[in-house]
């Protein structure tokens, strides 16, 4: 075609697409106008005039709805597809100016054919064209740069071309533009003026680019991590249910309700209303939302207003505890007396009592009956072996994995504010470089201040005052005086042999019988063989060793039956039995010795597992006065064997003795069982008794059995533990004890079979004691009326005034 020469061509229009001279493009063609024109030109042989639609949305467009400048394009290649549509691969050759036509177009397949001429580029000479050309290559270079979308080989095949008009056209095609802002630059035929469109277009679009990527700067930087996360939980929330795990609901709403049906306090609900906000604020994943959501479950978990209803009847109180337990007759009085005030009065600063005895008494299952007895919960804390005082009142929140101390934790399991809670074995806890446990419980059991217990973890205050608390422990001694200072003592004492006999016949047999899958009446255990176990093979003040043995003979008894194929066979066990199902008796019943012994007394000691008898030894050897003491025994017992001495040394000449006889002898005190570490003052006239007896060749009357301290002037001072001691000497079947006549009040404690059952002397002197131990020849008396050695004229010892008390 030459210039301003009109030709017809077949006219297929664009939609959205601007088709420059030099551009080479795929089209999908669908209208079958369009795939007429297109066949036309392929048969022919000749190019189409391709020419955008200015309303893409027009399907049958005629001249009025075309731009009137086009391309005009050379077929390269068309692709008939399965649905109809054709794909046709077109290169474009020049611009051409629509002059005149339109004709044809009539009927569902007719395509339109129009009059072009042919549109080239003009003021190609000019002398600034150059350096257009430099600078569209140049600027070009820095927008592909900035542009990361476009190809290298784009911007490589374009830079490396000659034609100025053809390089513009490309650079126009390869730029995201709209299709009018093309449509325009396809328009300008003068080169100069067209690659200054283009130019302005990249300068343009470099710019808004730089602006793009400031704001996003800003706008990342503003977005801290917080804002980030939360972004992302919310995509991961939005994924989980669109996978469908997200169907559980709200679980921060469910959470609002439980906080608006709690009944906290003021303090409490500000401090979780204040946690909750900074909750909704964090992103689910993070670590600091775990912490928070721990925190609002530990202060919603635990109860904070509600009670369990207990209906106090004093007669069904004591009806429970005596069902419960046999004897302990004290904490029972104790318990019922502390029941009458609280049916009397709506709350009352609860007493904490104190439960202290030997191990197997029922301390703890007396705490038990006590919840049940006042219809409350019933929660129990050992603190044995506790060193660090977190335990008790819980770490800080600031430390990793931090959790509320054990009072917190165990009121969450209780669930009311008032049970009846056991802080077993006090006297276990021990000191260590973490702090002292014991001092941590002093604000748990005032009185005056638990109504306001601060947990570090919790750091609000706590009403602990309507709890009953109750604490046990085997002794005194391992529980600081403070803390003692703010309790009840009850002391619980060993079992007699009647009571325990009562409890084994009652309570641990049956109970035996049906834990290893007996029947009642299967085995028949009678009160003679329950005696013989209890006296021969048992040695304590409880009954936990008791119900072990009888559990023994239970299992015996179990695989005797299997063994012998009688499943149906009942035992009766007589005394004569137990032997073969226990083996040989552990301990021997009866008096301590057979016969009277020189130099033998026997002493009743207090020990943590109840009472016990005590044999002490002494002997004369040749020697220059030396006094060895073996035994293991503590420092107050040593003094307590050096202070007999002394006594018998004062009364040397009465006794029929030389003043200096000691300085001839040794002698040697030692207690048997040495691998047992013993104490206390308690032994000392039994210590002077075998002392006396071994220097006097005397022997010590067998069924006798003594405890008292001693001092340098003979007196016989008050000991603890009495109780414990005669049932001990019960148990070891002595029928005389002489004690210290301070403690004759103590006495009234004693429960009346045991006090029936033993000849119990009071004594003020050794001197009495010596007399009344000691067995002399008949028609002899043990003290001479001899006048006193000058030496101890002025040491009066049985004449001395009493002290005040």
């Amino acid at each position: 075609m030459t210039a301003l020469t009109a030709e017809t061509y077949p006219l297929m229009p664009l939609r959205d697409i601007v088709l420059f001279p030099g551009m080479v493009a795929p089209l999908v063609v669908g209208r079958k106008k369009s795939i007429a024109a297109l066949e036309a030109a392929m048969a022919e042989r000749s190019p189409v005039f391709l020419v955008t639609q200015k309303d893409a949305r027009i399907d049958d467009p005629d001249h009025r709805h075309l731009y009137t400048l086009g391309t005009l394009a050379s077929v390269m290649q068309l692709l008939r597809l399965p649905d109809g549509t054709i794909k046709a691969l077109v290169e474009g050759k020049s611009r051409a100016l629509v002059v005149g036509g339109f004709e044809g177009g009539e009927g569902e397949e007719a395509f339109y054919s129009v009059r072009l001429v042919e549109a080239p580029d003009t003021d190609v000479d000019r002398a600034d064209v150059p350096a257009y050309v430099r600078e569209l290559g140049k600027t070009f270079e820095q927008f592909a740069v900035s542009n990361k979308k476009l190809p290298r080989e784009v911007l490589k095949s374009i830079t490396s071309l000659e034609d100025p008009s053809r390089m513009v056209d490309l650079i126009a095609s390869h730029i995201p533009l709209r299709t009018e802002e093309k449509q325009e630059i396809l328009e300008i035929v003068s080169l100069p003026q067209r690659i200054a469109k283009v130019l302005e277009i990249l300068y343009r679009e470099m710019e808004l680019a730089e602006m793009e990527r400031d704001i996003h700067a800003r706008v990342k930087k503003k977005m801290g991590s917080t804002q980030r996360n939360y972004y992302l939980s919310e995509k991961m929330r939005a994924i989980q249910e669109e996978m469908g795990q997200g169907e559980g609901g709200d679980d921060l709403g469910e959470l609002q309700q439980v906080i608006d049906r709690k009944n906290l306090p003021k303090a409490a609900r500000d401090k979780v209303t204040k946690e909750f906000k900074k909750l909704r604020q964090m992103p689910a994943m993070s670590a600091e939302t775990t912490v928070v959501r721990n925190y609002i479950d530990a202060i919603l978990s635990l109860p904070w207003r509600k009670k369990s209803r207990s209906r106090i009847d004093i007669d069904r109180a004591e009806t429970v505890l005596n069902e419960d337990h046999y004897g302990l007759e004290k904490p029972k009085e104790r318990i019922l007396e502390y029941l009458a005030v609280q049916a009397q009065v709506k709350k009352i600063k609860g007493p904490i009592l104190c439960l202290v005895g030997p191990p197997g008494v029922g301390k703890t299952s007396v705490c038990r009956s006590i919840a049940r007895a006042m219809g409350r919960q019933f929660i129990r804390l050992s603190l044995g072996g506790v060193r660090d005082e977190a335990e008790i009142r819980g770490h800080r929140r600031t430390y990793i994995g931090a959790m509320p101390g054990k009072i917190i934790l165990s009121m969450q399991k209780a669930g009311v504010i008032n049970p009846v809670f056991c802080l077993d074995e006090v006297d276990k806890m021990s000191v260590d470089f973490r702090g002292d446990p014991s001092s941590a419980l002093l604000e748990v059991l005032d009185p005056e201040q638990n109504f306001a217990f601060n947990d570090h973890y919790l750091d609000l205050d706590y009403d602990l005052s309507e709890v009953f608390f109750i604490t046990t422990a085997n002794n005194l001694h391992g529980i600081p005086v403070p803390l003692q200072d703010r309790m009840e003592i009850i002391q619980l004492n060993g079992y007699t042999e009647e009571e325990k006999l009562h409890i084994a016949t009652g309570f641990l047999l049956p109970k035996q019988l049906e834990a290893n899958g007996f029947k009642p009446g299967e085995i028949a255990i009678g009160e003679p063989a329950i005696l013989e176990i209890i006296r021969r093979y048992t040695r304590e003040a409880g009954v936990r060793s008791l119900e072990r043995t009888i559990a023994k003979v239970c299992r015996k008894v179990a695989r005797e039956r299997l063994k012998n194929r009688e499943p149906r066979r009942k035992y009766r066990i007589a005394p004569e039995d137990i032997e073969g199902y226990l083996g040989v008796a552990k301990y021997r019943f009866g008096l301590a010795e057979e016969r009277d012994e020189v130099g033998l007394a026997t002493g009743m000691a207090w020990t943590e597992v109840g009472g016990e008898l005590l044999q002490i030894e002494a002997t004369v050897l040749p020697g220059s006065g030396k006094l060895t003491i073996t035994g293991k025994l503590g420092d107050v017992m040593q003094e307590s064997a050096r202070a007999a001495l002394s006594y018998v040394r004062s009364r040397a000449l009465r006794l029929g003795l030389d003043s200096d006889f000691y300085q001839k002898i040794d002698i040697h005190v030692h207690v048997p069982e040495g691998a047992i570490p013993k104490d206390g003052p308690s032994a000392g006239i039994t210590i002077a008794t075998s002392i006396a007896s071994a220097i006097l060749r005397l022997p010590v009357d067998r069924s006798l059995a003594m405890t008292g301290e001693i001092t340098l002037r003979g007196r016989v001072l008050p000991i603890g533990g009495l109780t414990e001691k005669l049932l001990a000497a019960r148990r070891g079947n002595i029928t005389n004890v002489l004690i210290p006549r301070d403690n004759e009040r103590n006495l009234r404690e004693v429960p009346q079979n045991v006090r029936d059952s033993l000849h119990i002397e009071l004594v003020d002197t050794v001197d009495e004691v010596l007399q009344r131990a000691l067995i002399v020849r008949e028609g002899e008396t043990l003290f001479k009326d001899l006048p006193l050695d000058p030496l101890f004229s002025d040491f009066p010892i049985a004449s001395h005034d009493t002290p005040a008390q």
